[in-house]
């Protein structure tokens, strides 16, 4: 179980704060997603949990141990991987992987079974240099490490980053068997659409938790009246959007365009009002809110 209560970081001698008095708790065997934008403080959060940063005030405990004051018995029950790939990248797979099961007094052969999904997707390049890996594969090499001690928790910093999406999709594929294993993860991404992966999400903005519920949950508690619109002209498109009075929000979503309005407005007053603006092939429906959605009502209030 992770406890934390009351976290603060903050660089630059005090003038930016990375984390707000954070406070949360993650229970045992649980996949709990924070989720926001680079800079919103995920990075600072999973460096104090994994003890490599010192938070300036506030508490964080792991299965039982305080992260500063039993950091070392913390290391030994975590598995961490970082955002950017850290291995040694002129090691081998199989060299990387004997480096870190030797760092914690075990062998590859003696936890094989905890990695074995993992390890053999891997392990006919397991000659190979680190370096030389692609994305998935260094990922994959990643996780493996994190494991290979059998920790009771698992930190992963976005981890999928700059990764295919068939790799993507295999990775959490992964994470879903590790829990069955009864391994408590803690994930953080940048990617809305994982959030349907966890247990429970955060979303975090600013160093502070704006909304903490299941997936399911946070989408419940949306309130507005979402609509995509899809036509030509994109950026006109928004703009001619963002100038009617009764469309309260409008934000690119891919090829379409997601808008929240008054509940006075018709889709057929919209349409006319955007044909008269020379905006001619244009398809208004509403819609249901996504965990993106959410996450970007809340940062609008």
């Amino acid at each position: 179980m992770i406890e934390v209560k009351d976290l603060h970081k903050r660089y630059a001698k005090g003038k930016v704060n990375a984390l707000n008095g954070l406070t949360f708790s993650v229970e045992e065997g649980e996949v709990f997603g924070v989720i926001g934008p680079d800079g919103a403080g995920k990075s600072s959060l999973f460096r104090i949990l994994a003890s490599l940063l010192l938070p300036d005030s506030g508490t964080a405990v792991m299965n039982g141990h305080d992260v500063v004051k039993d950091y070392r018995r913390v290391r030994q029950i975590i598995g961490y991987m970082p955002g950017r790939f850290s291995l040694y990248q002129d090691l081998s797979v199989e060299e990387n992987l004997a480096f870190f099961a030797t760092l914690f007094n075990t062998t590859i052969e003696e936890n094989y079974h905890l990695i074995k999904d993992i390890y053999q997707q891997i392990e006919p390049f397991k000659k190979r240099r680190a370096g030389a890996l692609s994305g998935g594969m260094k990922q994959k090499l990643a996780l493996s490490c994190a494991l290979i001690h059998k920790p009771e928790i698992l930190i992963l910093d976005e981890p999928t980053t700059g990764v295919d999406p068939v790799s993507r999709k295999e990775f959490w594929d992964m994470l879903g068997r590790l829990k069955e294993q009864g391994i408590t993860i803690l994930v953080s991404t940048a990617y809305m659409d994982e959030a349907s992966r966890c247990d429970r999400i955060a979303l975090i903005r600013e160093g502070v938790f704006i909304a903490s519920d299941t997936p399911q949950g946070i989408i419940d508690h949306y309130a507005e009246r979402l609509w995509s619109v899809e036509g030509s002209r994109m950026s006109a498109l928004l703009k001619a959007l963002r100038n009617h009075t009764a469309v309260k929000t409008s934000f690119a979503f891919g090829d379409k365009i997601h808008i929240t309005v008054t509940e006075g407005l018709q889709t057929g007053e919209l349409k006319q009002y955007l044909a008269e603006k020379e905006f001619g092939e244009v398809h208004i429906a509403p819609i249901k809110p996504t965990v993106e959605d959410c996450f970007m009502a809340l940062t609008s209030e």
